[in-house]
């Protein structure tokens, strides 16, 4: 006997467990879980002043700028705290070939000295979710910071800039 059964026999409560989702068009899976997101095309950027680059622990609130940063949801917290950005980039797919397609910035304030931050953790959900979406949401980027990511973008594949939307690049103009 499983110990997932055993721990349900003597308590009476149902346990879940993770369901691992396959990509594959062979999965029949139809039952709890079905339709989950799927992050493999989703990379997230952070952006330290005018400075731009990836930070894939950024998915779990582990990126270089968050780990030992105790966070709130009241900005008078983090008074003396600089401004930090995530932004959500979401690679599509074409016939022609891959292209970014969606991105959003969400805003965050850190004081590293203090291990001090704020940040507003659904909206960093809404915003990964508006991505995946198609979205692009780039207010409150400044024109270094968008600058910094362009040419991120364009350094890590150009061919993925050339084939994206025109309204992503327009976005990123200053």
């Amino acid at each position: 006997m499983d110990n997932n059964n055993s721990n349900s026999q003597k308590t009476g409560k149902k346990i879940f467990s993770l369901n691992i989702i396959s990509n594959e068009d062979k999965s029949k899976h139809k039952g709890f879980g079905a339709g989950s997101i799927d992050l493999n095309s989703m990379s997230p950027v952070i952006i330290d002043g005018d400075d731009a680059y990836i930070d894939i622990g950024a998915m779990h609130a582990k990126s270089k700028v968050e780990k030992g940063i105790k966070f709130s949801t009241n900005r008078e917290d983090v008074p003396n705290g600089r401004q930090v950005w995530v932004v959500w980039v979401a690679v599509d797919r074409s016939p022609e070939g891959q292209f970014y397609g969606g991105m959003t910035a969400c805003e965050m304030w850190i004081d590293t000295e203090a291990r001090r931050g704020w940040k507003i953790l659904a909206d960093h959900v809404n915003k990964m979710d508006y991505a995946l979406k198609r979205r692009i949401i780039l207010d409150g980027l400044a024109a270094g910071q968008k600058q910094a990511l362009k040419q991120l973008l364009i350094e890590t594949n150009g061919e993925w800039w050339d084939r994206s939307p025109d309204e992503l690049k327009a976005a990123l103009e200053p």
